[in-house]
This record gives C-alpha cells, sequence and structure tokens, in this order.
C-alpha cells in the first residue's frame, strides 16, 4: 500500500473523529425544560451562545465537506493501486 494513501487513511479517521464531536457538541434547538423558566440568558449571553452556535455549526459543514474530499481521493488512490 502506498505511504500517501496511509497517511490520507489516518488523517481521514481524525477528521472524522473530529466531526463526530463537534456534533456532540453542538447545541440542539430544542430548549427543553429551559425555556419554561426562561432559563438564565442575558442579553449578552443569548448573543455568544448564538455566534459560538454558528461558528460550530460552520467548522462542522467545512468539516463534513472535507471529510468527503479526503474519503472519495482516498478511494481513487486505492482503487488504482488495485
Amino acid at each position: 500500500m502506498n505511504v500517501f494513501a496511509i497517511v490520507l487513511g489516518v488523517v481521514d479517521i481524525i477528521v472524522c473523529i473530529s466531526l463526530v464531536l463537534l456534533v456532540v457538541f453542538q447545541e440542539g434547538n430544542d430548549k427543553g425544560m429551559g425555556v419554561i423558566g426562561g432559563g438564565a440568558d442575558t442579553f449578552f449571553g443569548k448573543e455568544k451562545g448564538r455566534t459560538i452556535d454558528k461558528k460550530l455549526k460552520r467548522f462542522t459543514s467545512l468539516l463534513a465537506i472535507l471529510f468527503a474530499v479526503i474519503t472519495v481521493v482516498l478511494y481513487l488512490i486505492i482503487a488504482r493501486n488495485l
């Protein structure tokens, strides 16, 4: 097996694990029972949460595209060597 394919496979696994972790860390759209009590959100807390959540969603999208591209390239490299 090609050394480049092995390195690309390791990078693909790292991107995959970090993508899963990013999805787990994101806050869902449901607030659950916190909506009833009003929560502890202030004006600044709401804005900060939205910007962090927005950045997480954008980074998740970029990481998902990177994962797809690396996986396709890895498949093409391995298929060519067979």
